[in-house]
């Protein structure tokens, strides 16, 4: 899930130029209520420190100098100690050593482990949201949703550990068996983003626990409260359920952490989501030293709108898709590849509810849209708006800003839609903002030619009452993206399916029904109970 950083899964991804003031053009026009009153820097800190606390952390234990910055208001709600490069080699020698001993106990008995953890997320599901709100600027619901992913996961992976098979296999020998056998792997390193600050952590650490291995995280230094105490939440699991010590282990700090778990040869596979920019740095080193990664990048995700479609059900799920998160997700909804017969009342639809979208503080009730996650990402978004008025767009709501006055160093904006004549180079480059750019086609074929034009390949729909158009997109010639819904959002896949894209998008699937193997090593087993010695492939051998 991209925040487009370094190998770290760091800040997102910026650029930057100037912005538009707040209270641009058309910014009367939008939801949000002028005035509205932004929580204080002392009651974010209050919120923070009192779900770390019921989460079990040791807020003593993990005090330092490196502030904590809330997007929300911009201001700092607690400070860290950093841990730097030199520590990882310690951590990773104690999962190890934690290793050696988990990877002998049964995979149900493994389960009992995550299945306490999936009961402890579900007693501070609130903890956790209110953490991830005041951390990464997500809604509430939308927090307590990604929570919720935590949970599902658990209860996923619970099953999968009396559902790791292998295979018996035919034998061109007589008196031969011929098996597959699947073991635990290794120490998993995780290294996570900004935007799913918590479900990325929690699809892998399931998985690799019930799998046999012990998991070292890197978190996104813009979240790492959420991480503590998700931490916390397991290692009461482990010290309830008798699990060995360094199962898990947290790694707070820059990139030079990041960087060192992708050249650690204890870490048997790497899984990390970010931008591709940052894919293309850890792939290669990681396959440098034999080692595995699982990499879940960039987005840039499209839908077809044909003149078939039901308008309302596709409003709706335009709306979602593109501003949820206000626009920071890897799912989110980036192109609208809408019919020439269709693509005006389509974008005046869609504009209409961008207008009514209630802007402002994620933890504020009734809130849709908050915060991007700081200046790099808004001066991106301005860059980007800039470049597509250049190449012919029309941006026909949205793109200033909201609440400066009251919070300078916060960072909200209005959504915006832009009316595109064509897939132009700053349609195909992916901004990590709420931008919604909106171009026509004539044909389903080339439709879908455009949806494949760009070099991520996450997720993709098509909204359609015409049966045989949705088969046609799902087809082996029609998306070309991991994620392919009809009638529903770019979402992504639930628990379940196999989350991940193709392309530059990495070629990573996590919480899959067979995701699971990328956390173990596969043997093939021959045995003879048959007294005699027969050679395969007719090969004579005699002594």
């Amino acid at each position: 899930m991209p925040d487009a950083g370094r190998p770290h899964g760091g800040s997102n991804r910026c650029g930057g130029r100037g912005a538009r003031p707040s209270g641009s053009a058309g910014s009367d026009r939008l939801g949000s209520v002028r005035g509205v009153t932004l929580p204080s820097a002392d009651e974010l800190r209050s919120s923070a420190e009192q779900a770390l606390r019921r989460c079990g952390v040791d807020l003593d234990a993990i005090a330092g100098d490196r502030p904590v910055t809330s997007p929300v208001n911009g201001q700092p709600i607690g400070s860290l100690r950093w841990q730097d490069a030199a520590e990882v080699d310690v951590v990773v020698a104690r999962a190890g050593e934690a290793f050696r001993s988990w990877r002998t106990v049964p995979a149900p008995v493994r389960g009992a482990l995550v299945r306490r953890l999936g009961e402890l997320l579900r007693e501070h599901k609130q903890d956790l949201a209110t953490l991830v709100s005041l951390e990464v600027g997500k809604i509430s619901s939308e927090a307590a949703g990604e929570v919720q992913e935590m949970i599902d996961i658990c209860e996923f992976a619970v099953g999968l550990s009396r559902q790791l098979y292998g295979r018996t296999i035919s034998s061109e020998r007589p008196g031969h068996r011929l098996m597959e056998t699947w073991h635990p792997l290794g120490v998993v390193g995780v290294i996570s983003a900004f935007n799913f600050p918590v479900a990325v952590w929690s699809w892998n650490t399931a998985l690799a626990l019930v799998c046999g291995d012990p998991v070292v995280w890197k978190p996104s230094e813009l979240a790492p409260l959420s991480a503590l105490a998700s931490a916390a939440l397991l290692d009461r699991a482990a010290a309830e359920t008798g699990a060995p010590e360094g199962l898990s282990q947290v790694l707070v700090g820059g990139p030079e952490i990041g960087e060192a778990l992708v050249e650690h040869r204890g870490i048997a596979l790497l899984s990390a989501t970010g931008s591709t920019r940052m894919g293309r740095a850890v792939g290669p080193r990681v396959a440098d030293r034999f080692g595995r990664s699982l990499l879940e990048l960039g987005g840039n995700n499209a839908a077809v709108v044909t003149p078939s479609a039901d308008l309302d059900l596709t409003t709706r799920g335009i709306v979602f898709s593109a501003a949820g998160t206000a626009g920071q997700r890897c799912t989110t909804m980036r192109r609208v590849l809408a019919h020439e017969d269709v693509i005006d009342e389509v974008t005046e639809r869609v504009a209409a509810a961008y207008r009514r979208l209630p802007i402002g503080s994620p933890v504020g009730e009734g809130t849709l849209v908050g915060p991007l996650i700081g200046r790099r990402a808004f001066d991106a978004m301005q860059a980007a708006l800039e470049e597509a008025r250049a190449q012919g767009g029309e941006v026909v709501v949205g793109g200033g800003r909201r609440h400066a006055d009251e919070a300078p160093d916060a960072y909200y904006v209005e959504p915006a839609v832009v009316r595109m004549p064509g897939q132009t180079d700053v349609v195909r480059r992916e901004t990590f903002a709420p931008i919604l750019y909106v171009l026509p086609y004539r044909t389903l074929d080339e439709a879908i030619a455009l949806n494949n034009d760009v070099p991520q390949g996450l997720s993709s729909s098509i909204f359609t009452g015409d049966h045989a158009e949705a088969e046609r997109f799902l087809a082996a010639d029609g998306s070309d993206c991991g994620i392919v819904n009809v009638n529903i959002g770019t979402s992504g896949a639930e628990i379940g399916g196999a989350f991940g894209g193709e392309k530059e998008t990495g070629g990573g699937r996590e919480s899959g029904s067979d995701a699971w193997k990328s956390y173990m090593r596969r043997a093939t087993n021959t045995i003879n109970y048959s007294g005699e010695l027969p050679l395969a492939q007719g090969v004579t051998f005699t002594v």
